[in-house]
This record gives C-alpha cells, structure tokens and sequence, in this order.
C-alpha cells in the first residue's frame, strides 16, 4: 500500500478563498491526501503541494465562472476541480463526470461526507452521455487532454453560447494554435487566455476560455444530439 505524505497546514489564503466552507475544503485535502493517494488517484509527492498546486490553483477558477450556471467537470478524476469550485460557489449547479469506477465512487463519498447538495456525479464519457446528460453552460476541465481532444469532448455538452474553462499550463496559448482548425470545427466562435488568482496563487492559474455559438460540436454532433434524445423518448415511451 502506498504511504501517503503529510498534509501540510492550509495557508491563510485557504480560508479567504473558502470563506465558511473552509472546513470542508480542509476535510476535502484530508481525504485526498489519505484515501486519494491509497487509491492511486494523486501521487504521494503531490500531498505536500495539495493547497498551493490543487484546491487553491482550481478554487480560483470561480473568478471567470458566471453565476448561477450550469457546469459540467469533464473527466474530474479525484474531483479537480470540480470539488473546489463546488466549495466556493454554492450558486452553481455542477456534474462531475468521471468513467473509472473507483474514481466516481471516491467523488461520491466527498460529495455526500461534504454535504453538497448542488453536486451530482455521473458515470461516464463525455462521447457516451451526450444526448442524455442535459446541456450545460458550463464545461470545465484540468489536466484531461490536449486543447484538440477535449474540445472534442467536452464542446459537444454546452448549450449554444456555452463556454469551456480548461485548466493549463505555459504552453496554452501553443495548444490554441495548434487546435484552431478542430475548434472551428466544433462551432467555435472565440477563444482566450486568462490568468486568475492574483494574491491567491503564485504562479497565476492559466485558464482557457472557449466560447461556442448556436451550435456546440458543429453540424456531426448536433446529429448525435437528435439521435440520442430520439433514443431517450422511445425508451422512456416503453
């Protein structure tokens, strides 16, 4: 079994970012430096780094995020960052969906041990549950895939005029470029890079910010969209 390191005490900055939530955002790191790393789902040497590097590097993604909207975390994996923003923003509606089964199962019990009642997860890949998971305002991501591939994911999911908020790194204005033609594809009308978390983290969080327009995915995904909510209404008939 893998030893996990020790949780270091949460910097002052945690408890401005989380406000009254703040003890659930320590719970949060607690089990992620604990059952997280026993599961295989961070590494040992990230348990040092957690506040810095994880929960507060995703919290302030909140800053570019609207209110009152629907989200959807693709590929959430130990809930980065779908948890940490579902702690600063009660006002959101967020789906984490997860297709490794010991991974929903983890984010199952933070969300009920949290008691985030305006958090669901859902099984699943973003190609399977189109048509059936509700289109969302919102898709967030971190750490998932190149630009290209999960624009292809997660694009298809937004409403029209929806937006997707990818997490990266140095190299994200590299990856724009090189997805261009895909995101043009997709129905893609805007994409820019913002920087978030002045005073927070340091360096800033790199976001991605990918606007679609009336049709998210483009022409073949609207076609996938009918076809599954076609689907939907025979079985629901039966």
């Amino acid at each position: 079994m893998t030893e996990a390191a020790e949780l270091p005490q949460a910097p002052a900055e945690a408890r401005t970012v989380f406000g009254e939530l703040f003890p659930e955002a320590v719970r949060y790191a607690e089990l992620l430096a604990d059952a997280g790393v026993k599961r295989g789902l961070i590494g040992p040497r990230e348990v040092p780094r957690l506040w810095e590097r994880h929960l507060l590097n995703c919290a302030v993604l909140s800053e570019v995020v609207p209110e009152g909207v629907t989200v959807c975390d693709v590929g959430s994996g130990a809930g980065l960052p779908g948890i940490p923003l579902a702690l600063v923003r009660p006002d959101l509606k967020i789906t984490l969906l997860e297709p490794l089964l010991r991974r929903t199962n983890f984010l199952q019990e933070v969300v009920e041990l949290l008691g985030l009642d305006h958090v669901t997860v859902v099984r699943g890949r973003a190609e399977e549950v189109l048509g059936t998971l509700q289109p969302v305002q919102v898709v967030t991501a971190r750490a998932v895939a190149p630009l290209d591939r999960l624009a292809g994911w997660g694009v298809p999911l937004l409403k029209p005029y929806g937006e997707m908020l990818a997490l990266k790194g140095d190299t994200a204005e590299e990856e724009i470029g090189g997805a261009r033609a895909a995101l043009s594809k997709l129905g893609v009308v805007e994409t820019e890079v913002l920087h978030v978390g002045e005073g927070v983290v340091d360096p800033l969080s790199t976001v991605v910010r990918v606007v679609v327009g009336e049709s998210p995915g483009g022409v073949r995904f609207a076609a996938k969209r009918a076809k599954a909510a076609r689907t939907g209404r025979t079985r629901r008939r039966r």
